[in-house]
C-alpha cells in the first residue's frame, strides 16, 4: 500500500479496528486508550478531539504533543514488517502503535507495553 495512502486515512476509520482488536483479546477501549496517549502525548480530551476532527495520520502524529522518549524501545514485527527498521518517521510511528496493540491483544500486561 502507497504510504501517501495511509497517510491521508482518516485516524477516527483506524482507531475503532484498534479498539476491536485488543477487546475481542479481553482488553479494553480504555487499555487501548492509555496506548495511543502513551505513545503520542495526548490526554483523553486531546485524543478525542483528534478523532472527532476525523484527522488524518499525518495530522493525528503531527499535532501530537510529543513522542514517547521510550518509543525508540518498541521493537518486532508487525505485519511482516519489522517497526525498528521503518526508514519514514510518519510510518513508524504508526507502526509502533499497531505493535503495541498488537502486544495489548496478545496479553501482555499495560506497564511491559508502555515500557514502564
Amino acid at each position: 500500500m502507497n504510504n501517501e495512502r495511509v497517510f491521508k486515512m482518516p485516524f477516527s476509520k483506524v482507531y475503532p479496528l484498534l479498539v476491536q482488536k485488543a477487546e475481542r483479546k479481553g482488553r479494553t477501549k480504555e487499555d487501548v486508550d492509555a496506548v495511543i496517549c502513551w505513545l503520542t502525548g495526548y490526554d483523553d480530551a486531546g485524543l478525542r478531539a483528534q478523532i472527532d476532527k476525523q484527522a488524518d495520520h499525518k495530522t493525528f502524529y503531527g499535532e501530537a504533543p510529543r513522542i514517547n522518549p521510550n518509543a525508540n524501545k518498541i521493537k518486532g514485527v508487525v505485519c511482516d514488517v519489522r517497526v525498528e527498521d521503518v526508514k519514514d518517521p510518519l510510518m513508524q510511528k504508526i507502526r509502533w502503535l499497531d505493535k503495541l496493540v498488537d502486544e495489548l491483544a496478545k496479553g501482555k500486561p499495560l506497564e511491559a507495553v508502555l515500557r514502564i
